[in-house]
This record gives structure tokens, sequence and C-alpha cells, in this order.
């Protein structure tokens, strides 16, 4: 299993050490160039929406990422990535468009500053005990439309959803210890694999 991880900007080196953990291949996506490379799914980290938007569009790879993920290729993004595939984002602060592949109604900095970090356990569909979840200035998911099968809450806000190959998280769990979540995103990739 070979994973793309857009690295332009955010916890991509954790994200790599978590699927490298758990037996995946990873190489980072900085240029156009790199996309081209054969890979099995993509992970976009989190980091500065905004900024990451800008860059997507500036070095071409906006839109190839985006048809690769309308055409089925595995996609998991937390944080900022879940802002980037949502359809609807409030306060969206950017002239760019997103990849906006997503049947999501995001909430951006949800938690506002005070509430900028805090670090929880709950559980998650499809994973046997409780998820270590670690929030950093997050989002959430306000609501989830047609196709999109909510994963997590926390207090009352979804902060965990997958439509068919696209699974986000309002997390991070690539900043902990825990791979079960990396496990999910790659038993995802190997079960579309095998369609």
């Amino acid at each position: 299993m070979r994973i793309a991880i857009l690295a332009l900007q955010g916890a991509f080196a954790e994200h790599a050490r978590m699927m490298q953990k758990i037996g995946a291949e990873t190489f980072e996506v900085r240029q156009a160039a790199d996309w081209e490379q054969p890979k099995d799914g993509l992970i976009i980290p989190g980091g500065e929406s905004t900024v990451m938007l800008k860059l997507l569009h500036e070095l071409n790879l906006f839109e190839p990422i985006k048809r690769d993920i309308e055409q089925g290729l595995p996609v998991y993004g937390t944080c900022a990535g879940l802002i980037l595939l949502s359809k609807e984002v409030d306060n969206a602060n950017s002239s760019y468009d997103r990849l906006a592949t997503m049947n999501i109604h995001t909430c951006r900095n949800a938690y506002g500053r005070q509430m900028g970090s805090f670090a929880t356990t709950a559980p998650m569909k499809g994973i046997a005990e409780p998820v270590p979840m670690t929030f950093i200035r997050a989002p959430y998911i306000e609501s989830a439309g047609e196709g999109v099968e909510i994963l997590a809450e926390v207090d009352g806000h979804i902060v965990a959803a997958q439509q068919g190959n696209q699974f986000v998280t309002a997390f991070h769990p690539e900043l902990g210890q825990d791979t079960r979540v990396h496990e999910y995103f790659s038993h995802l990739v190997s079960s579309s694999a095998s369609h």
C-alpha cells in the first residue's frame, strides 16, 4: 500500500510516521510531478486551510487531486483536510475553490480560540474501543448530507465521518501513539482496491 501525503504545510510527517508504523509506504506531495506517482490513497493533514488552498491552486495540484478523489481515490482529511473536502464551510475566508467533494457542512475554528485545544476520548464506529482525540483549533461538522455516515461525535458535534472512499476527522490521531484511526483508513484503502 502506497499513500500520498500532501506535504505543503501542517502535520504531514506525523501522518507518514503513523502509516509507516502500520506497514504502509508513503511519499510526500509538494508539486504536480509528485502527484504523478502511483498511489493507493491520499492523506490531507491539518494545518492552515487557507494557505493550503492557495498553494494547491498555485502549484497546479488542485485539479488533478480533485479529479482523482472524484474518481474514487481514497482520501483521509484531518482538521484543515476536513475543511478542504467540505462542500460547505462557515466563515470560509478564502477566495480559492475548495476541493468540496464531500457532502458535509463544516464550522471552521468551531471551538474558538479559548477552547483552541483539548483532548478527550470517545467511541468511533468501526473501532472497538474508544479513541483518544486531540483537537487543535478544530472545526466540527455542522451537518452531514446524503451518503455520509457519521462515525464519531463529541459534545453533540460530529467529529468523524465517511462518504464512500472519503474519510475525515476533526481531531488529530497522528499526534498520539494510537494507530487505530490510520488502520481504519488503511482498511478503507484496501477494500477500495479490491472492488
